[in-house]
C-alpha cells in the first residue's frame, strides 16, 4: 500500500496535467504569422494592380458596363480577424494555379454584387437581384471569374517571364464569421494575406473585391517578381555593354577587334579626325562602285495570266455555285432578339433605293436592284465588281 498514490496526489497530478495540456494547447493554437515587409506588400500591390487591371477589361467585355478595379490595400491577418471585419454574406471563388505557380488564390465578393454581375451576364440590366442566391448565380460568377483570372494569369506570365495556367474556378457561398474557412479552402493556419480592391461597375456596383492568399504563396509571388525583374535588368545591362563595345570598335581596324575598352579608346584618340573625314568620301565611293544595281522586273498579271486562266475555266463550267442577294444587315443583342414577335420591324443598314449586294459563294461580285417578275422577286444587275481581277 505504501507504493500507491493518495487521492490528493492523484488530483495534483491530474491538475498539473490539465494545466500543462492547456498550456500546450494554447501554444499550439497560437498562430505564428510571419509579417510581410513593406517592400513585399508594395510588390503584392503592384502584382494585384496589374492583374486586376487586365481582369477589369475582360469583365467590361462580358458585362458591357464600365468596370474599374483599383486601389489595392495589402494586409496580413487571420481568418478570425477577417470575419470580424466582413460580416455580410459573400461568395468565394477558389482558383488553383496548376502550371508555373503552385498555390491557391481565393476571390471574395459580396452576395449582392454577385447577383448584379450574374444578371448582367444573362442579358438583364443588373437590377434583378431579388431572391436567394442560386446555382445559376454561382455558375455565372464562376464563368466571369474564369475569364477574369485567365486574363490576369496572362499578365502575370508577362511579369514573371513564364507560362502560368489555372484550374477552372469553383464558387461557393459562405460567411467569413462562421470560423470554418480553413476547412473549406485548405489554408490559413499560419495566417492569410488580404488584398482589397475598390470595384465599380457602371452605376450598379460601388463595392470591393478581395483577393486572399496564403502567406507562403504571397511570398512566392514576390520572389517570382524579383527574379523576373533581376533577369530583365541583367539582360538590359548585357545589351548596353554589347552596344557600347560595338560602338567603341573603330572601322577598318581589324587588328583592334579584340582589344579591351581602354585600348580601343586609345586607338580612337590616336586617329586624326581630319584624316578620317577626308578618307570617308573615298571609302563611300569605293563601296558604291562595288554595288550592282538593276531595275526590278515584274510579271505582267493583266495579260498572259488572265488569258491562261480563261482557257482553263472551261474545266469547271458545270460546278454549281450559290448566289445570295443581301438586302441589308444589322446587329442586335441577345435580349433584343428574344423580344422578337410577329409584327416586329427590323431596321437594316441599307437606305431605301440603295443598290443591294450580290454574293457568289459568299464573295461580293456585283450590285443590283430588285424587280418583280410574274409575282416573284428578281434582281437586275447594275454593276459588276472588278471582272478581270475576279477571274
Amino acid at each position: 500500500m505504501g507504493d500507491m498514490l493518495s487521492q490528493a496526489e492523484i488530483d495534483a497530478l491530474l491538475g498539473g496535467t490539465d494545466e500543462n495540456t492547456k498550456e500546450n494547447t494554447s501554444t499550439t493554437n497560437q498562430i505564428n504569422i510571419e509579417p510581410l515587409t513593406e517592400e513585399e506588400k508594395d510588390a503584392l500591390g503592384e502584382i494585384g494592380n496589374i492583374s486586376m487591371g487586365t481582369a477589369a477589361t475582360t469583365l467590361f467585355t462580358l458585362l458591357n458596363q464600365r468596370v474599374t478595379i483599383t486601389t489595392p490595400k495589402v494586409k496580413t491577418m487571420t481568418w478570425e480577424e477577417l470575419g470580424v471585419e466582413y460580416q455580410e454574406p459573400c461568395v468565394a471563388i477558389n482558383v488553383e494555379y496548376k502550371e508555373g505557380l503552385e498555390g491557391i488564390n481565393l476571390l471574395i465578393l459580396k452576395e449582392e454584387d454577385v447577383k448584379v454581375i450574374a444578371d448582367l451576364m444573362m442579358g438583364g440590366d443588373g437590377t434583378n437581384v431579388k431572391g436567394e442566391l442560386t446555382e445559376l448565380h454561382l455558375s455565372a460568377i464562376s464563368e466571369a471569374m474564369n475569364q477574369m483570372v485567365g486574363s490576369a494569369s496572362t499578365s502575370m506570365s508577362s511579369m514573371f517571364n513564364k507560362k502560368i495556367d489555372i484550374s477552372p474556378p469553383k464558387a461557393f457561398a459562405t460567411n467569413l464569421n462562421e470560423g470554418d474557412m480553413i476547412e473549406n479552402v485548405g489554408f490559413g493556419e499560419n495566417g492569410i494575406v488580404r488584398i482589397a480592391f475598390k470595384m465599380e461597375i457602371g452605376d450598379l456596383i460601388d463595392s470591393e473585391i478581395m483577393q486572399i492568399l496564403p502567406i507562403d504563396f504571397a511570398k512566392t509571388l514576390v520572389k517570382n517578381l524579383i527574379e523576373a525583374e533581376g533577369n530583365n535588368s541583367d539582360k538590359n545591362i548585357n545589351e548596353h555593354i554589347t552596344k557600347d563595345l560595338e560602338s567603341d570598335i573603330p572601322m577598318q581596324t581589324s587588328d583592334t577587334s579584340n582589344l579591351s575598352n581602354q585600348s580601343q579608346q586609345q586607338v580612337k584618340q590616336n586617329i586624326n579626325p581630319q584624316v578620317s573625314r577626308e578618307q570617308e568620301p573615298q571609302i563611300r565611293s569605293s563601296k558604291q562602285e562595288t554595288i550592282n544595281v538593276k531595275p526590278a522586273q515584274f510579271q505582267n498579271f493583266d495579260t498572259g495570266a488572265v488569258v491562261q486562266q480563261k482557257e482553263n475555266i472551261d474545266l469547271i463550267m458545270d460546278v454549281p455555285l450559290e448566289v445570295t442577294v443581301e438586302l441589308g444587315r444589322t446587329h442586335k443583342l441577345i435580349r433584343e432578339i428574344l423580344e422578337f414577335s410577329p409584327g416586329t420591324i427590323i431596321e437594316l443598314d441599307k437606305l431605301a433605293g440603295e443598290p443591294i449586294d450580290i454574293l457568289v459563294n459568299g464573295k461580293f461580285v456585283a450590285k443590283g436592284e430588285v424587280v418583280v417578275i410574274d409575282e416573284n422577286f428578281g434582281i437586275r444587275i447594275t454593276d459588276i465588281i472588278n471582272v478581270e481581277n475576279r477571274i
